[in-house]
């Protein structure tokens, strides 16, 4: 398992409930959080990792052993309030951040990596990781938020990175779409159904 950079279609792929919580699926969760922690992140989404499962991984402290790992399972978000602009970045695009404009709080349902549910009021940068992830299993990126202006600033170095995936495609060292397709249906297939 590996952390995806955009354009990796899969970034882009609305991911799907889980249905079915079992011992593959914990390894999956404890792997996600390794690997958050080695990149130095704060939250991780399954779609980061090539899994269309709607679940993502927190720890708003981004180190381990510190704070609180958070796990939700098909996380829903409501009653969001207030509005917060904060800087941005994201693990599949490291290096590159942005002013994206949030809900300075917010509500959440999910359920928890041993199937009990969650119910919780967050607000500050907490809220604002939440709805980052959650945004990922909409196939929604960071910078798709930002303003035209601010996306300018970012656009040649976005730019690389796509240029980058294209090679890496062009020399069979990434898979195409249609196997990208093909594998996520696997894993649909394995916890969507």
């Amino acid at each position: 398992m590996e952390i995806i950079t955009h354009p990796h279609p899969t970034l882009k792929y609305k991911s799907r409930p889980v249905v079915r919580i079992n011992a593959e699926l914990k390894a999956i969760v404890a792997e996600m959080f390794e690997l958050m922690y080695e990149a130095k992140g704060v939250g991780l989404a399954a779609n980061q990792v090539n899994l269309p499962l709607r679940l993502f991984v927190a720890n708003p402290s981004g180190v381990r052993g510190e704070g609180e790992d958070l796990v939700f399972i098909n996380p829903v978000i409501s009653k969001g309030t207030g509005n917060e602009v904060a800087d941005e970045g994201c693990l599949s695009l490291p290096g590159i951040y942005g002013p994206v404009n949030r809900s300075k709080s917010i509500h959440v349902e999910a359920f928890g990596i041993d199937g009990s549910s969650i119910s919780m009021d967050l607000d500050d940068f907490l809220a604002r990781v939440v709805q980052h992830e959650t945004d990922h299993l909409d196939g929604v990126m960071f910078t798709d938020r930002m303003v035209d202006h601010s996306l300018q600033v970012i656009q040649l170095e976005i730019e690389e990175f796509e240029i980058e995936y294209r090679s890496k495609v062009a020399d069979g060292l990434v898979p195409g779409e249609d196997a990208v397709y093909a594998e996520l249906a696997e894993w649909e297939s394995k916890f969507c159904q």
